[in-house]
């Protein structure tokens, strides 16, 4: 596995162990669909969540939420259509998130989750 390859993972990783702590519910992670990848789909009391993980060593090359683009952001919103009929849910509201991870050099990674970005 390539070294950027298995930040990402652990992003993912770290992501998850957050939302669950905040008492969220992991429905699905990384599932693929026909034009790309969801990275965690959860539930947020009756809310579908799908978040978008982005994780960065640092921010010499911005912050990692700013690698979620518009292009980015209509691709989860036609993944996010594609989950749902697939699993043939009916949530009762449907949102996108970003959770950045940031590792530092030392200690604990850092996790900001921005509610809502679509």
């Amino acid at each position: 596995m390539r070294a950027k390859d298995a930040v990402g993972r652990y992003g993912e990783k770290v992501a998850a162990a957050h939302l669950v702590e905040a008492g969220w519910v992991v429905l699905d992670r990384n599932w693929r669909g026909t034009r790309g990848e969801l990275d965690l789909v959860a539930r947020d009391g009756d809310v579908l969540v799908v978040v978008e993980v982005k994780t960065r060593r640092g921010t010499a090359y911005g912050h990692p939420a700013e690698a979620v683009t518009v292009d980015k952001l209509a691709r989860l919103r036609r993944l996010t259509g594609e989950w749902i009929t697939t699993h043939q849910v009916r949530p009762a509201s449907v949102r996108i998130d970003v959770v950045a991870v940031t590792l530092p050099a030392a200690g604990a990674a850092h996790v900001e989750h921005l509610v809502g970005v679509s």
